[in-house]
């Protein structure tokens, strides 16, 4: 079987015809997450071409849901001065610690006008569902201006706790989950709750360790992350144990 040299991408957020599929300048970038994208490998430039001068109309298939993570999205309205026919950014998040709680990590991909971004963080006590809160807020804060964002994590947590309205419930009752218990990580909360009212937010579940590269990626930071040396405390964590 010939190897696949040339990537044509005939629907995606840079349309063309790309010698590499992996890296910023490659092809998975451009269709990662993209609805209805349609793309092929070929061994020849000239077989590619053929494809981009006559694609085939895109074809749902069972396997296009794991790989957009659309198994469950909350949307919202779009906010004034947000252009909503404009290609959203894409970002992938994710979070975690060892032994939870324990040394933990955050990684979030951002994927914005054919551009690829990474970013990381570590602390050295902290718990699985901080680090999730951690890496969406690092997503969102690292944008320039008031966006439209599609957002995928694989927290549960973190998705219905938006789209579901738990966190906005909890804010409203001074951060009460219940009349006598306190909503857990509230400082988080309230920063995310801030940033994805700031943007146009279109959440989205994607089952972790499926298959989707970005969430993968986003693993790797996390684990790489949690293992190293020297991690700076989480404050607010640690403080909140002693108390």
């Amino acid at each position: 079987m010939a190897k696949k040299k040339f990537y044509a991408v005939a629907k995606g957020r840079k349309p063309g015809i790309y010698t590499a599929w992996f890296g910023e300048n490659g092809a998975q970038v451009q269709i990662d997450g993209f609805p209805g994208a349609v793309y092929k490998g070929f061994p020849t430039r000239e077989a590619a071409k053929a494809f981009m001068d006559a694609p085939p109309a895109p074809k749902y298939r069972p396997k296009d849901a794991a790989r957009s993570g659309t198994a469950s999205s909350g949307k919202k309205t779009p906010k004034p001065g947000i252009d909503s026919d404009s290609d959203a950014i894409i970002i992938y998040t994710d979070g975690g610690a060892l032994n939870n709680p324990g040394p933990g990590g955050y990684g979030a991909v951002i994927l914005e006008n054919g551009r690829r971004r990474e970013l990381s963080g570590g602390f050295r006590l902290t718990t699985n569902n901080r680090m999730e809160l951690t890496a969406c807020i690092e997503g969102l804060k690292a944008l320039g201006k008031p966006s439209r964002v599609k957002l995928f994590s694989d927290s549960r947590y973190v998705v219905d706790g938006l789209t579901k309205g738990w966190a906005q419930r909890w804010r409203k009752n001074d951060w009460m989950r219940t009349p006598k218990d306190r909503a857990e990580n509230a400082d988080l909360w309230a920063r995310l709750l801030a940033l994805y009212e700031t943007h146009d937010v279109e959440m989205h579940w994607v089952k972790g360790h499926a298959g989707v590269s970005e969430n993968e990626r986003c693993d790797q930071l996390v684990r790489m992350e949690s293992a190293k040396r020297g991690l700076p405390p989480d404050q607010p964590y640690e403080q909140g144990r002693k108390g």
